[in-house]
């Protein structure tokens, strides 16, 4: 009887405030958009910097013949300068974080930069112009500047590199994008919450007679707010579904369908990604229904 009494009650609340009730769906709809799009790209971007990083390796450049570097004033790297070097990586202290050394000859480099260059500018270089380098991959790509601290200043070693730098830029465009996201989404939800307890305000002030009448026959305090707090709940769960189903399309067509025709050696996330944000999308949506439920039920009860 409770129930059915409560769930009529929260149909006629939501027919009476339908404007508003679809204000707050609205509303939510957008802020858990941006809260969802900012989650799926804090993912792709460690996703990204998962799968690339463990690809990157640090470049230990070599002295080669008439460096300008002035650590490389004493002439080209010599073969034991190489197995010192090599020694530091191999069996000192930073031996724990090094996965495998390769070692590259001049001619190896040499071949390297003419085969990858379609400008021609490097047609006039010559073996003899290259140092040898050693390319490093880490157990923890993350541990760079360890191994560069260790390496750096050694006789021979004219500079040391770090491939992470080619992917920085990229991973700090996605994560203003994020915050740039969040940013907005912290903002439409505060703009949720009000617009929520002024719909349950609303509501209740347009039921005042009916909420007296159920005090003064003694309806618990629970019974008397429960309606409210339920269309607020309601319609801020609409719009959490509204998100969800927005972000799964855009995961469907923009990222697997044209994202991912058009760059296809990049790994997107994807539909599956969506249900693992879906459920927080939720909880974020009730929370904020009942947070402003309970600030204005809590005045009115006192009115």
């Amino acid at each position: 009887m409770r129930i059915r009494f409560i769930l009529g009650e929260v149909a006629s609340g939501l027919r009476r405030n339908s404007t508003m009730a679809l204000s707050v769906v609205l509303v939510t709809f957008v802020s858990l958009t941006f809260v969802g799009a900012a989650a799926l790209t804090q993912m792709q971007v460690q996703q990204l910097r998962d799968a690339w990083y463990g690809e990157v390796e640090v470049s230990i450049f070599l002295c080669p013949e008439n460096s300008l570097y002035e650590q490389c004033a004493a002439g080209p790297v010599s073969p034991d300068q190489e197995d010192d070097i090599r020694g530091v990586l191999e069996e000192g202290s930073v031996a724990d974080i090094v996965d495998e050394v390769y070692y590259e000859t001049r001619e190896e480099v040499f071949e390297n930069i003419v085969g990858a260059d379609e400008t021609g500018v490097y047609s006039q270089l010559e073996p003899a112009d290259l140092g040898p380098v050693f390319r490093v991959k880490l157990t923890d790509p993350e541990q760079f500047q360890v191994v560069a601290d260790a390496t750096e200043g050694l006789p021979g070693v004219e500079e040391v590199n770090d491939q992470r730098e080619v992917f920085d830029e990229l991973f700090r465009f996605l994560n203003a994008a994020t915050f740039i996201a969040a940013g907005l989404a912290a903002v439409m939800m505060l703009a949720a919450v009000l617009l929520i307890t002024t719909t349950i305000r609303l509501s209740a002030l347009s039921r005042r007679r009916e909420t007296t009448i159920m005090r003064m026959v003694g309806s618990s305090k629970s019974l008397i707010q429960m309606p409210f707090m339920l269309e607020g709940a309601v319609a801020a769960t609409l719009g959490a579904v509204l998100a969800i189903g927005g972000l799964y399309l855009s995961a469907r067509y923009f990222i697997e369908d044209w994202l991912h025709g058009s760059i296809a050696w990049v790994d997107y996330v994807g539909r599956d990604d969506v249900w693992t944000v879906a459920p927080w999308l939720l909880a974020i949506a009730v929370g904020l229904a009942a947070l402003a439920s309970l600030a204005t039920l809590g005045r009115y009860t006192r009115a």
